[in-house]
């Protein structure tokens, strides 16, 4: 899997196989298992340069046989010392000189339990046992070093180019839509979880037209998910249904009614559950619901599966009556909240009426771009400072408060702006139901920022 210890038949053989799968997978519209098998092909096929002598060997382009299983892989230094002793360990450049000469090629030998090699270059670092052994050091270009600034940048070189090969290959096997279908260039896949219970009339309405904007919007554009999902939840809940074709999910999601339920808790979470095992790593998923969970013995379960899938978990509630809330189960609203913070998304509260104000959050979320630079869970009473750095890497900052009875000021290195200006120096403030959402200016963002905020 990483070419060490000459194994370039064996290397080479599971990148070409590799691409047959990613090929197939393609074909299946399988995108996820054709994604994940390309990343561990990538990580093989750009361990080639950095375990092997390729680039000492004067080499800048890439290996085309790696990727071609029709073509020999030829010169190998078989039978021969391919290394000299280096007991510093940091020698620039150990391999031996007729084996430069005649461009044989080779790689490093690994020992994680075991120190015996034949009399060839190890791999080299503290996890090698081989290295030890003479000839001792290692040949591996994994780190930028001093001894080895000039290799270490011509393997990155060399294997961001033989990446571009490989996907190059692909792409032109597959087509540029299912290409691109396969997550190189689009958003993760997103997910509905929606409560169809006799309390949902209204919601369901006002939830269908958030869902038609978000796909409507993203639809031919970058962001665009590679896949949609549905969960509806009732007693039962699901089934799901799942479909690359927006306007499929369009007409799913227009045949949802809300029906029975009464004035119960719900299966929220089984729903959730469904959504987490069903849907890739990464997806983005949002969960439309007016009741707290009947289901709360899964939040343990539901927090194991957010971690393990690192998918985020958006939660847009539109609470009934006091009354209802008071009557209900075991779970609470704030269960809802501690698995939204665990998944680094929000659990907002509006009203039924307000349901379509919320709807720039998720357009905002399902950013294939996205990063989190800050994210804290506070306890209310006292007043805490954050602070934060913004580079000017980032784009579109925008900022996301939820509780109740908050007041906060914003300060980046040279201004401040407090709750109480919706329009400001530092950018603009909406408030719907338990939301702050902040759009910063585009003019002053970088640098050292902090918000202290109080409840």
């Amino acid at each position: 899997h990483h070419f060490n210890s000459e194994a370039f038949l064996q290397g080479r053989g599971l990148i070409t196989e590799g691409m047959v799968a990613i090929k197939a997978n393609i074909r299946k519209e399988n995108f996820q298992a054709a994604r994940e098998t390309l990343g561990r092909v990538l990580h093989t096929l750009q361990d080639f340069y950095s375990h092997s002598n390729w680039v000492e060997l004067g080499y800048t382009e890439p290996y085309i046989n790696l990727i071609r299983p029709d073509q020999p892989l030829e010169n190998l230094a078989v039978n021969t010392a391919t290394c000299r002793d280096c007991a510093s360990g940091t020698c620039p450049n150990s391999i031996l000189p007729n084996i430069l000469n005649e461009k044989k090629l080779t790689s490093g030998y690994m020992g994680i339990y075991s120190s015996a090699k034949p009399k060839k270059c190890s791999h080299g670092g503290a996890a090698d046992l081989t290295s030890t052994t003479v000839p001792r050091g290692g040949i591996n270009k994994d780190e930028h070093r001093s001894d080895n600034v000039a290799f270490h940048n011509a393997a990155v070189n060399a294997a961001t180019a033989a990446s571009l090969q490989l996907l190059e290959d692909i792409r032109l096997a597959a087509g540029d839509n299912d290409f691109l279908m396969m997550g190189i260039a689009r958003s993760s896949v997103v997910c509905f979880v929606i409560d169809t219970t006799g309390s949902m009339s209204d919601d369901i309405d006002e939830a269908r037209d958030v869902v038609y904007e978000i796909i409507d919007s993203k639809k031919g554009t970058q962001d665009e998910p590679s896949e949609y999902i549905l969960v509806p939840f009732n007693d039962p809940f699901g089934p799901m249904i799942r479909t690359t074709d927006p306007d499929k999910m369009k007409k799913e999601i227009s045949e949802l009614t809300a029906q029975g339920g009464g004035d119960i808790p719900e299966l929220c979470l089984s729903g959730l559950q469904l959504a987490l095992t069903g849907a890739p790593a990464s997806s983005h998923i949002y969960v439309f619901t007016d009741a707290t969970p009947k289901d709360i013995a899964l939040k343990d379960t539901i927090l194991a599966l957010i971690r393990s899938t690192k998918s985020t978990v958006l939660f847009l509630l539109t609470p009934a009556s006091r009354r209802r809330r008071r009557s209900l189960g075991t779970g609470s609203f704030e269960d809802y909240k501690d698995l939204a913070v665990a998944s680094g998304g929000l659990a907002i509260q509006v009203s039924k009426r307000q349901l379509p104000q919320a709807t720039d959050v998720i357009l905002d979320t399902s950013t294939s771009a996205l990063v989190t630079v800050l994210q804290r869970a506070r306890n209310s009473g006292k007043q805490e400072t954050f602070p934060f750095i913004l580079d000017e890497s980032l784009q579109n900052i925008t900022i996301y408060i939820t509780g109740t009875s908050i007041t906060f000021t914003l300060t980046n290195p040279a201004v401040s702006q407090s709750n109480t200006e919706a329009s400001g120096k530092l950018g603009t403030i909406r408030t719907v139901g338990n939301l702050r959402r902040i759009r910063l200016n585009a003019d002053k963002q970088t640098g050292r920022w902090q918000i202290t905020i109080n409840s």
